[in-house]
């Protein structure tokens, strides 16, 4: 069995094939037979993992096993205790009420990468960085949660799936889990287990947040 974890690049497509000929995971991960656990959107950059073990792939992608993923967002505005309380509390997007969230204000994160295509700045209107950590999969779900508050997404890099982290992962690199990382993943997402009962490993809002490294230099 294979697990890859891949810096996803902004507009590079979750998947394998695309007849339009945008950009997909091919261009960059030449591992046949591996298949991504959820998705990405075209638009969001970072974290994915790869695998082709069928069974660990589905339970990672079934929302009952409450898999914790969390988010930088580059958002609009000023960040408000108020905005961050509604998200922690859940908020009404098209899809219905989301869960509560783990949300707090962060500085921008070190040593980040230059974005493909640089986001719209406007000189009137300061940007701010959120970190967000959700357990659900609502369609473009972060995007619209900043949105109901007020704070438009311009940018969105998911930085951690549950104990995954970038590391030192530039866009476009890959790597294979560690036996370990691979073996803790599977024993904490066993079939064996009950999801009600399993509590999600989230980190705490005050607790240290993953930090993107300087790039691997090729």
């Amino acid at each position: 069995m294979r697990y890859i974890l891949v810096n996803k690049p902004y507009e590079v497509l979750t998947q394998f094939t695309d007849e339009h000929g945008r950009a997909t995971l091919k261009d960059i991960v030449p591992v046949p037979g591996v298949y991504p656990v959820g998705r990405l959107d075209f638009d969001s950059e970072g974290l994915l993992l790869l695998t082709d073990d069928k069974a660990l792939q589905h339970r990672l992608s079934d929302p009952k096993f409450k898999v914790p993923k969390t988010y930088w967002a580059q958002v609009e505005g000023t960040v408000s205790e108020e905005a961050l309380e509604k998200l922690r509390r859940g908020v009404r997007i098209k899809e219905g009420l989301t869960a509560p969230a783990q949300a707090r204000s962060m500085p921008q994160p070190a040593e980040l990468w230059e974005r493909s295509t640089p986001i719209r700045f406007r000189a009137s209107i300061p940007t701010s960085w959120l970190a967000i950590t959700i357990s659900q999969g609502m369609n473009r779900q972060v995007r619209k949660m900043c949105a109901a508050v007020g704070l438009p997404c311009l940018r969105l890099i998911r930085a951690r799936i549950d104990e995954l982290e970038l590391g030192e992962l530039a866009p476009g690199q890959w790597r294979e889990l560690t036996p370990e990382e691979s073996r803790k993943l599977k024993a904490k997402f066993s079939a064996t287990k009950n999801p009600a009962n399993r509590k999600v490993a989230a980190r705490g809002e005050n607790a240290p947040q993953p930090t993107p490294r300087r790039p691997l230099k090729s």
